[in-house]
């Protein structure tokens, strides 16, 4: 269904062939003129809600779900602005580790360090009945933080502790399990305001005329 509401364009081939001052014309799909959504609409509700993708849920089964047909999909991909639906959407466990082994090698992907990641370390220090955090969880740092010390004021004194108390490494493979969870978190459109969205999209797929005009859904493209 997205396909066929996207406008085309007439390419000028040339030349070609004999006589060069023909030209040849070929007519593609114009995926330069993408559509957008406003991440300013994300912050109404009433618009939009949160959705958690299942592991191994497909966009279109989101949009069976959401919509009551599969070819909606295009509808979630566009909401939530994603330019490849392969690795913008979160895959299932058994894809994500067959991805991650051929993107480090079966050895690196599990043993290998992406990076180290702090622990949060709390004071004893106490500020309006809230304990004060001398460090941060989950801040990237590097092997030499890891293997030297770390100094922070407790309260009443200085203390140093090793860097590998207050941090850990974090391997390849937990790195790009990570990032495959941020995925799941995405909009839906409600389903009340689906038919003004898809009539809106329709409406910025028609050319206006231009000099390369020659239908609401064709124009031309000199190369």
């Amino acid at each position: 269904m997205y396909f066929s509401l996207i406008p085309d364009i007439k390419y000028d081939q040339k030349p070609i062939s004999y006589p060069f001052s023909e030209s040849d014309f070929v007519i593609a799909k114009n995926f330069f003129r993408r559509y957008q959504a406003n991440p300013d609409i994300f912050e109404y509700s009433t618009y939009y809600k949160k959705y958690t993708v299942e592991e191994g849920e497909r966009i279109e089964n989101v949009a069976q779900k959401a919509y009551g047909n599969p070819f909606y999909d295009w509808v979630v991909i566009l909401t939530n602005n994603i330019i490849d639906p392969l690795f913008a959407f979160p895959l299932d466990s058994y894809t994500l580790r067959q991805a991650v082994e051929e993107k480090y090698g079966n050895i690196e992907a599990y043993s290998g360090i992406h990076h180290y990641e702090t622990k949060q370390v709390i004071t004893d220090q106490v500020v309006d009945r809230i304990p004060v955090v001398a460090l941060d969880e989950g801040l990237v740092v590097d092997e030499n933080f890891y293997n030297s010390t770390f100094t922070y004021w407790n309260g009443d004194q200085y203390l140093t502790v090793a860097g590998n108390t207050v941090s850990a490494p974090v391997s390849n493979y937990d790195y790009e399990v990570s990032e495959n969870e941020k995925k799941r978190e995405i909009f839906i459109l409600r389903e009340a305001y689906l038919r003004k969205f898809v009539e809106e999209f329709k409406t910025r797929s028609i050319y206006g005329e231009s000099s390369d005009y020659i239908s609401k859904k064709l124009k031309k493209v000199a190369v």
